[in-house]
């Protein structure tokens, strides 16, 4: 899926202007890192794209559907195509991992279909090899209110994994997970959206994480775009002028293998290497 953002911008009923003249626009299959201080508009941006915000200046558009579709809040023709993963899965405490993942499904099953799983899971197989690729096939039949802040999260990831969306908005996926497992989990996610040809956005604080496992990186401050790079252009300049607003120094960064162009993404051995 395919999408254009053009001069988009995003202010709130109380004023506060989250997005200013945002264009941004993303081919079929690409994998985009949203990275920039806590604020800057990533998670808005996000909201946008996902249709749970509507833009109150500019055109935002998917253009895969022969033709164009404006994005709008709610737009119920999108629901199906577009999985969201959010910091903290709004998912219930009492429920069981196995209905949590097999939602993923409900945008595109009949409502027949829907309503029984609810009662009595339909797909536990399909649900227990999604879970298997995150390491938690384990925790199929446990209530989510006994499951970590990190369990959680990749709970969410199975859901939008199990749906099969075409496109996928991460919202800080792996905030809650420890350096590793957040890099094994990333790469999932990664490899996931490259072998179905979905297109990946998300945002993310880990610079090293975002630089070593996406071809693209979209630097945002202030509800601008700041920079729009390859990641092998991105440099601790840039990323120090990024979050200079933070007062933050950053560390220098990682000497591990980066994608240099986009095209190298398509590279086995710079994906064995990175994602």
């Amino acid at each position: 899926m395919s999408f254009a953002l053009d001069g988009v911008g995003l202010t709130h009923a109380n004023g506060f202007t989250a997005l200013s003249d945002i264009t941004l626009r993303a081919n079929k299959g690409e994998r985009i890192a949203l990275i920039g201080p806590s604020g800057a508009g990533k998670t808005s941006l996000l909201s946008v794209l996902g249709t749970a915000l509507a833009p109150t200046a500019g055109v935002a558009e998917i253009l895969d559907f022969g033709q164009n579709l404006r994005l709008t809040a709610g737009l119920k023709a999108l629901r199906p195509r577009i999985g969201t993963i959010h910091q903290a899965p709004p998912i219930p405490g009492r429920q069981r991992v196995v209905t949590a993942v097999l939602a993923g499904k409900l945008g595109q099953w009949p409502a027949w279909k829907s309503l029984a799983s609810l009662l009595y899971p339909l797909d536990v197989a399909g649900a227990r090899a999604t879970l298997e690729r995150l390491d938690l096939a384990d925790k199929l039949f446990a209530r989510c209110d006994q499951l970590s802040g990190g369990q959680l999260q990749r709970v969410g990831i199975a859901r939008v994994l199990y749906q099969q969306a075409e496109l996928i908005l991460a919202d800080e996926p792996v905030s809650a997970l420890d350096p590793a497992l957040a890099l094994a989990t990333a790469r999932q996610l990664a490899a996931d959206a490259e072998a179905r040809g979905a297109t990946l956005v998300a945002s993310l604080h880990a610079v090293d994480l975002a630089l070593n496992c996406f071809p693209r990186i979209v630097g945002i401050k202030a509800g601008r775009i700041a920079f729009d790079l390859p990641a092998g252009e991105v440099s601790e300049a840039l990323l120090h002028d990024l979050y200079a607003s933070e007062g933050q120094t950053l560390p220098t960064l990682a000497n591990e293998p980066r994608f240099t162009t986009l095209a190298a993404a398509n590279d086995p051995a710079t994906r064995a290497a990175c994602c």
